[in-house]
């Protein structure tokens, strides 16, 4: 399902508008960083993905080389995150 096919309601960006980082999911806020999904993927489910594979933690302390490394992290997406 594409981001566009889900309600306002439910897409990370809109829901960040009304209700704050807060109340998002880490894979949502995560989702939002990386802007775009890839073919059959949708940015949440990438971002979905990548968490269960890495803690936040990991993620954070991951340099360019580790996050294009990523399945679904080109580097453009790399280089929105810190590292």
């Amino acid at each position: 399902m594409k981001i566009k096919d889900l309600p306002k309601s439910d897409r990370p960006r809109e829901k960040l508008v009304a209700k704050g980082a807060e109340n998002l999911k880490d894979s949502e806020l995560l989702a939002i960083l990386l802007r775009t999904g890839k073919a059959g993927k949708n940015v949440i489910e990438i971002a979905s993905q990548i968490l269960t594979k890495h803690s936040k933690k990991r993620l954070l302390q991951m340099t360019y080389q580790d996050l294009v490394k990523i399945d679904g992290i080109d580097s453009a997406k790399a280089t929105t995150l810190p590292y």
